[in-house]
């Protein structure tokens, strides 16, 4: 049996009228400093989003969820934030905005594989 790590969490959220306070999930970032892991999944279904709010940009938010991929990948596409260390870029990743897309709190656990894990956090969080 493999040892289980240390893996954090955050949950991706589009808030179209932050003054409201409500959203929808769209995406999970999972990192796992031991397996040197940082990757976002995400899905964009306009319907759900347009039903929600008929006002976003769905580009908008596609660009920035885009964005989030690049940094989490430490791309060219990541600009500078992009370049720094995995640690400092999942940081960055889970700041508190007050924009559209938004993460939440983020939440610790154990996993054998922080890729499964991102799976799985995702069907259960996203569907």
């Amino acid at each position: 049996m493999q040892e289980k790590q240390l893996f954090e969490y955050a949950i991706i959220r589009v808030m179209p009228r932050v003054e409201r306070g409500e959203f929808i999930n769209v995406g999970v970032i999972v990192y796992c400093a031991k397996q040197k892991f940082l990757k976002i999944l995400y899905t964009i279904e306009p319907d759900r989003l347009l039903a929600f709010s008929d006002k976003l940009d769905l580009a908008e938010i596609e660009e920035r969820l885009c964005a989030f991929e690049s940094v989490c990948a430490g791309s060219d596409g990541g600009g500078p934030i992009g370049k720094l260390p995995m640690a400092s870029r999942f940081r960055w990743l889970i700041a508190a905005r007050s924009t559209v897309v938004q993460t939440s709190a983020v939440h610790p656990g154990l996993c054998e594989n922080a890729g499964e894990t991102l799976n799985k956090i995702f069907a259960q969080m996203v569907g």
